[in-house]
């Protein structure tokens, strides 16, 4: 094979995990095995594909974009027939809006430079259909914004919204030599469990709501919301304490009750005067 042909492109993302010590780490948490059906993104050489495949899961949905790695792919699939390959790009297409069957699991090594972008997909298009946990490899400093509670700076739209959704937590950080090439950040195993909200990344109102909230992190959420909010000053100023916040609130600062508050208020609005029917909110925590 030429030599090539195994050269990461680092353009696209390609840092291939080589620790088997990680590799373990990774099967191990996600607890795959018979009846789970897994999406993973960033296929490489095939290392956690073929791990997947090894503790049995029923099915692996494997999507990779680089077709230089077909022969090390299709050697797995000689051996598992439960091994489907995707080609393409996970962001332009390459994720099928209908997996058959769909996955109950995503467990990945996904390329860096997409993480946000590539997860609000997936949490788009599986949920719905029974994606309930991911285990993901991503960049140290993406994890922490993904986790990072109410009042802290690094609160944004994606973690506030699997927040609503369920759980985020980092199982552990990763150093570059458990890659090769090694990347120049160190990287974390980020798992993501999903319990409620399913349909929440694709409701336009939350989309609508949670991009204007942190539209200008400098700006206030009265300010950043103004345009969303009927009436005058004064009376957006009433809607938002009717959520249990003040005209100085910013968006990071905000809890999940006060996001369902928020929701709850604006979704009617939004709609054109009408609340859908089975709303898809997150629920206010219980105090």
């Amino acid at each position: 094979m030429p030599e090539s042909f195994l050269r990461p492109n680092t353009r696209i993302g390609q840092n291939f995990l080589v620790d088997k010590n990680i590799l373990r780490v990774i099967l191990d948490s996600s607890d795959v095995g018979p009846g789970d059906v897994v999406l993973e993104v960033g296929a490489g050489k095939g290392v956690l594909t073929e791990g997947l495949l090894k503790r049995g899961a029923s099915l692996v949905h494997s999507l990779e974009i680089d077709r230089r790695l077909e022969p090390f792919l299709f050697e797995i699939r000689t051996r598992y027939s439960n091994l489907r390959i995707l080609w393409g790009d996970a962001l332009k297409g390459g994720l099928p809006i209908e997996l058959d069957p769909p996955p109950n699991k995503m467990v990945a090594n996904i390329p860096y430079h997409i993480t946000t972008p590539l997860i609000w997909k997936v949490l788009e298009l599986y949920p719905p259909v029974g994606l309930r946990y991911m285990l993901l490899m991503v960049q140290k400093e993406a994890a922490e914004k993904i986790c990072a509670p109410a009042r802290s700076k690094d609160r944004y739209p994606l973690g506030v919204t699997i927040h609503a959704m369920g759980e985020a937590r980092i199982l552990r950080k990763v150093p570059p030599e458990a890659f090769n090439p090694s990347p120049e950040v160190t990287s974390a195993l980020l798992e993501i469990t999903i319990t409620k909200g399913l349909e929440l990344p694709r409701d336009k109102v939350w989309r609508t709501l949670i991009r204007s909230a942190f539209s200008h992190r400098r700006k206030t959420l009265l300010n950043n919301l103004a345009g969303l909010l009927p009436g005058t000053r004064h009376e957006k100023a009433a809607l938002l304490e009717k959520a249990g916040l003040s005209v100085s609130s910013r968006a990071e600062e905000l809890e999940l009750k006060h996001w369902s508050a928020l929701f709850e208020i604006l979704s009617p609005l939004l709609r054109g005067g009408k609340k859908e029917a089975g709303g898809t909110g997150p629920p206010a925590r219980k105090p």
